[in-house]
């Protein structure tokens, strides 16, 4: 069979063509270098930004063979060797030029396709000079066509022999500008616009929105080098993407600039998660993980990490010490997808090298110097129209450093140091919900950085973003609020002081009564972070959090917003007043029920604590509650195979408990409880 030629997977100017099997019907090849050859015709409609000269040649010649395809497939002769060998030859190379013109064709890649002009040339001239000699070997005379359909394949033969395919003279000249912007950039010289749009005019790059695809391309480009341990190409790409940053912040002023950016807009906002950003290092090279494994000890590693471990001849678990009593490796997906988000929202990319201090320095320091002048040139901008833009000027300033501040360190340093985040403050008390939406987005993305936390601080922010989680237009600007709540509370002093502000957990508390599924996770987890500091549980109690988080979990059916539902309840367990108010709040049986029907791990982990800081906190009457479910030992043993060593930990010490409070009560009590439901774990 014919393999399908549309690969959507496939990077830009690689050409994965399949060579047709030896033993192919002819009818079979022919028909499908019918159809290909159509499909390259079918490029005639399609607009070229570069390459147009070589792009007509290579169709007019494709063109002509498909008459003659189409004249002998009729009336296919019997075959020979030399008609098969021709044909698969010319399969194969066709297909390689659909590739080809699929790429000068791709959305948002003409920028990169310009630059690559002479290499693309390049491939154009080795595809046709192919096709020339792969019909050296058609033995024309044997076949059954007119004498006007030789003479043509004839001529495309001694064409494609002498095509020469060389770069145009336009292309040349549009690829030299783009030079001469980034080297003006590089000595720290703002470029003329009227150059600019010039070359954004030839690629007929005329909306914010095509820009911005251009850009979006090229930084995927980035992080595919990356990921592959092969740079070679980083600082060209990371040069375009200053410059057409620096053209989508200053040239355009569309008013439909963020309609095409569904990805970081209002429909797939943020999401945290109450996991700590340090278990997803791995115990042995402290490095993020790329690979996360489980062990038969319940401990997760980097699969490169535990398997050099093994294979010198450990076998114990690096971490506890305890015997392994298999060397089987268990992917952990869920813990591989939230290291992904992670480093997504931190601008970390995790290459195949795993040297972190790359990965990290990647984010940190430009790609480029022609980078790092473009961004600067263009925060300075945009700071400036914050201040003194109009309303629709100030909205596009705000969209625009919520997108350059989204996965780049360099860019949220720079942003910052622009002055860029008390101007965003400044627009937070606005009428306008897009106005205050975009303002709270892009100061979400710029609170992630050290020094944008302390600006925030510094400058009165947390009183504005309170205000705004309180009483903000959008429910989205709400949710995005109770984030940078969690991120600036991230140092330990900040913490304390937004703990002291008394609207701040009243206000969270809200948002999991009311707010989206987005916007109840992300209040929690703000709540998870202030909660590291001790003088913060109270506080949490007084607003209310524990009824409102046993509401959600009796009502809610998302596993991972019920995990960091149990998270914050087993954080607030640990004291004796947060053990009261759980049990005061009814919420045994909703607990139970989790640990019963919960499918996340972590969640039943949270179940145990919980469970085992009520029964240590408030006593018999737990205690008596407990012994009376005769499907809590079971679940309990499960976790004693299957659970964290920490977990494992846990609940011996809530069997043992429960063992002990059975065997010490009346007689009365123990003949209604079967003896039988309980294991011995000493």
């Amino acid at each position: 069979m014919i393999q399908r030629f549309d690969r959507n997977d496939r990077r830009i100017l690689t050409f994965p063509a399949v060579h047709p099997c030896e033993n192919i019907s002819p009818a079979t090849l022919l028909d499908s270098l019918i159809t290909l050859s159509r499909n390259i015709c079918n490029f005639k409609s399609k607009f070229f930004a570069t390459q147009r000269k070589n792009v007509r040649e290579t169709i007019r010649q494709v063109g002509i063979l498909l008459i003659f395809f189409e004249e002998i497939r009729d009336n296919l002769p019997s075959i020979r060797d030399s008609i098969i060998l021709c044909f698969a030859e010319l399969h194969t190379t066709f297909q390689k030029l659909k590739f080809l013109l699929d790429d000068c064709t791709r959305e948002g890649a003409r920028t990169w396709m310009l630059m690559k002009s002479h290499s693309v040339a390049s491939q154009f001239r080795a595809l046709i000079r192919t096709v020339a000699t792969a019909l050296d070997v058609l033995p024309l005379n044997s076949l059954n066509i007119s004498r006007e359909i030789k003479e043509l394949v004839i001529m495309v033969a001694n064409q494609a022999q002498r095509a020469k395919m060389e770069l145009d003279p336009e292309d040349e000249d549009a690829m030299k500008r783009v030079i001469l912007i980034m080297n003006q950039f590089e000595n720290k010289f703002e470029p003329d616009t009227c150059i600019s749009k010039k070359v954004l005019d030839y690629l007929n790059i005329t909306t914010w929105a095509q820009c911005h695809k251009e850009t979006k391309f090229l930084e995927e480009e980035i992080n595919f080098e990356c990921s592959e341990n092969y740079e070679r190409e980083v600082p060209m790409l990371s040069s375009l993407v200053g410059f057409l940053s620096y053209c989508r912040g200053i040239l355009f002023e569309d008013s439909v600039y963020g309609n095409t950016d569904q990805s970081d807009g209002a429909s797939n906002l943020e999401a945290l998660t109450c996991l700590n950003p340090e278990d997803f290092r791995c115990p042995i090279s402290l490095e993020l993980m790329t690979d996360p494994v489980t062990v038969s000890t319940g401990q997760t590693y980097d699969r490169v990490s535990i398997q050099r471990w093994l294979k010198s001849g450990n076998l114990l678990c690096p971490k506890t010490g305890e015997i392994l009593q298999s060397t089987e490796l268990l992917p952990n997906s869920t813990l591989r997808k939230l290291i992904q988000q992670f480093c997504a929202d931190n601008g970390i990319s995790l290459a195949k090298s795993r040297k972190k201090n790359r990965d990290i320095s990647r984010t940190i320091f430009p790609g480029s110097p022609a980078a790092a002048e473009a961004i600067k040139f263009l925060s300075e901008f945009l700071a400036s129209r914050l201040y003194f833009g109009s309303d629709q000027q100030i909205i596009k300033a705000a969209y625009e450093i919520r997108l350059l501040a989204k996965s780049n360190i360099f860019n949220r340093s720079v942003l910052i140091e622009a002055a860029s985040i008390p101007a965003l403050l400044q627009i937070l008390n606005t009428n306008d919900p897009i106005m205050q939406e975009n303002s709270i987005s892009a100061l979400l993305k710029l609170s992630k950085h050290s020094n944008g936390k302390k600006v925030i601080m510094e400058n009165g922010g947390l009183k504005l973003i309170i205000s705004v989680l309180k009483d903000g237009l959008k429910v989205e600007a709400k949710q995005i609020a109770a984030a940078i709540i969690f991120y600036i509370s991230s140092p330990r002093e900040y913490r304390k002081a937004i703990g002291e502000n008394p609207e701040v957990f009243p206000a969270l508390v809200e948002l999991i009564k009311d707010g989206t599924s987005c916007g109840k996770k992300n209040a929690i987890v703000a709540i998870f972070g202030l909660l590291l500091s001790h003088r913060n549980h109270e506080r949490a109690l007084g607003a209310g959090t524990v009824p409102a988080l046993v509401d959600l979990l009796a009502s809610s059916d998302k596993v991972e917003l019920n995990t960091d539902a149990l998270a914050v309840l087993a954080s607030l367990a640990e004291k004796t007043e947060g053990s009261f108010a759980i049990l005061e709040a009814s919420a045994l049986p909703v607990i139970l029920s989790q640990l019963q029907n919960i499918t996340s791990r972590a969640g039943k982990e949270y179940c145990v604590s919980i469970l085992l800081y009520l029964c240590i906190n408030c006593g018999a009457e737990v205690l008596a509650a407990l012994v009376r479910e005769q499907a809590l030992m079971p679940l309990l043993y499960s976790l004693l195979t299957e659970g964290t060593s920490q977990a494992k930990k846990r609940t011996r010490s809530l069997i043992k408990i429960l063992q002990k409070f059975c065997e010490t009560s009346t007689s009365r009590f123990v003949s209604e409880v079967p003896q039988e439901q309980f294991i011995d774990v000493r």
